[in-house]
């Protein structure tokens, strides 16, 4: 096994293991081990079971999903700049949850809104972008910055008509926050789905990025593929938005990472980019909430502080 897959595979107990015992109130090894195996003090056992471990799955989960989203979308669109965030549908989900938050709705009835959101800019870029000889990567784009441009536009308005109580809030969960997150189940679920369903279609995902005709004259279903694709990377982005808010960066960043470090193929890329979005989320979530403790940043602050030195590392390195 080549020394990147090892790493990458390895930073998921690292980052987890991390998540769990740094906060701010510090787990020793001692009160790490007698709240695993159910002992000790009770409140260490409430910090552990009750935030930070469903804190930390959050953020793997979150993070996996960002970055899995990312990679199909860079291959549907044959695009290095897109991510999650391009076609929109991240800013409808955020558009639908800002609105249910501002109503002062019931946890249940914001992810309808923001899954409302989601399927409005989705439809909309399905509508317009997909014709008898199939996906329009130009027309995704442009009616994905059309749709995102617009949902921002209704993002700000929100936000200037919100009490001034309101807006920090709001403002912290726009940058990214997984303090709410509450439960990770159903993200991870969403994460398991989509990973298997995106490397069902690994081979033809190679072949893809030598065009469509291309893959039409190898025998790749090209429609059913790109469907496939975007409706897993739309399902994976509506995920990450209700478990953690808008985070930028993982998306885009994650893949071009494991591209520069030699993973192409993408029955390894897939499941690795999951990996790597998941640790650095998760790793980035537990500096958000040490560096300035008590108080916690932004996470979504923290993924482009780390992620461009590194990107630009890597790309200075093999200019």
């Amino acid at each position: 096994m080549k020394p990147v897959p090892i790493i990458v595979v390895a930073l998921v107990p690292a980052s987890f293991a991390l998540a769990i015992v740094f906060g701010s109130v510090e787990i020793g090894p001692g009160q790490l081990a007698d709240a695993l195996l159910g002992r000790g003090d009770e409140i260490v056992r409430e910090i552990l079971w009750g935030v930070r471990v469903p804190r930390a799955l959050a953020g793997l989960a979150c993070g996996g999903l960002l970055a899995l989203a990312g990679a199909l979308l860079q291959v549907l669109l044959r695009n290095p700049l897109a991510d999650p965030f391009i076609l929109g549908v991240s800013g409808g989900a955020a558009a639908g949850a800002l609105a249910a938050m501002l109503l002062g709705l019931a946890a249940a009835a914001l992810h309808l809104a923001a899954l409302a959101g989601a399927a409005l800019a989705a439809g909309a870029v399905f509508a317009f972008s997909l014709s008898r000889s199939g996906w329009n990567p130009y027309r995704v784009l442009l009616t994905g910055v059309a749709l995102a441009s617009g949902f921002g536009a209704l993002v700000g308005l929100m936000l200037s008509l919100a009490p001034a109580s309101q807006v920090q809030g709001l403002l912290f969960w726009l940058l990214g926050d997984l303090s709410p997150a509450g439960d990770p189940t159903a993200a991870l679920a969403v994460l398991a789905v989509c990973a298997v369903l995106a490397f069902s279609q690994s081979a033809a995902l190679d072949v893809l990025i030598l065009g469509e005709n291309k893959a039409r004259t190898l025998g790749v279903a090209v429609m059913r593929v790109q469907t496939l694709a975007f409706g897993c990377a739309t399902l994976a982005t509506v995920a990450a938005v209700l478990l953690g808010g808008t985070i930028g960066f993982v998306g885009l960043v994650v893949p071009h990472l494991l591209r520069l470090s030699g993973v192409h193929r993408h029955a390894a890329l897939l499941p690795l980019a999951a990996c790597l979005g998941g640790s650095l989320l998760a790793l980035a979530d537990t500096l958000a909430r040490t560096v300035a403790a008590p108080a916690e940043l932004p996470v979504g602050v923290i993924t482009a502080l780390l992620g461009v030195p590194v990107l630009l590392a890597l790309l200075a390195r093999l200019r």
